[in-house]
């Protein structure tokens, strides 16, 4: 892709994020958007069916990203879960505005659902069967261990990230791996 097309698409996903942070997905419009960043709607149109198109392209990217970090990683051996926790958190760190913008209650994106079957199928696919957890309690433990981490670094982004990457892997990976009382 040349620099033209990466800088119009940085502009459009930069001008995206910073409507939502003010209004729903469903209240902005192509001409709003455009006017924010600056180009024209048949240059929208020659990248994106509509501004949905584009918030789904951001989304799918950040779990593209989150999965390129998990690859790098043996699931079945446990020293690997903390470093592999706090990699995934300094993605989001890296990436605060976005994710934070993305996580809010308050904007309707699909974000937090499509890391949570992300997340799903990563711990179904090798986290459990690492453990030997029976399949009906996997996902049972699959849904609490992910949506209880989401709601931690959803917690710690809206905090301004009061903790370092590193501070928040090891609370997680505490909760996962050892519960509330070990």
């Amino acid at each position: 892709m040349d620099r033209r097309k990466k800088y119009t698409r940085m502009v459009l996903k930069d001008s995206l994020m910073q409507l939502l942070k003010q209004k729903q997905i469903s209240a902005i419009t192509v001409k709003e958007l455009c006017g924010l960043a600056d180009i024209n709607r048949s240059t929208f149109y020659s990248h994106y069916f509509d501004q949905y198109d584009l918030l789904d392209k951001i989304e799918d990217e950040i779990i593209e990203d989150m999965k390129g970090y998990l690859s790098q990683y043996d699931f079945e051996k446990e020293e690997e879960s903390l470093p592999m926790i706090e990699k995934l958190i300094e993605y989001f760190a890296s990436k605060h505005d976005v994710c934070k913008t993305l996580f809010n209650e308050k904007v309707d994106t699909t974000f937090q659902k499509k890391v949570m079957v992300f997340a799903h199928g990563v711990f179904m696919n090798h986290w459990t069967t690492s453990k030997n957890f029976e399949e009906d309690a996997s996902e049972y433990l699959s849904t609490f261990i992910i949506s209880g981490s989401i709601h931690v670094i959803k917690s710690w982004l809206n905090n301004d990230m009061d903790k370092s990457p590193k501070e928040m892997a090891g609370i997680i990976n505490k909760l996962i791996n050892g519960g509330l009382f070990r």
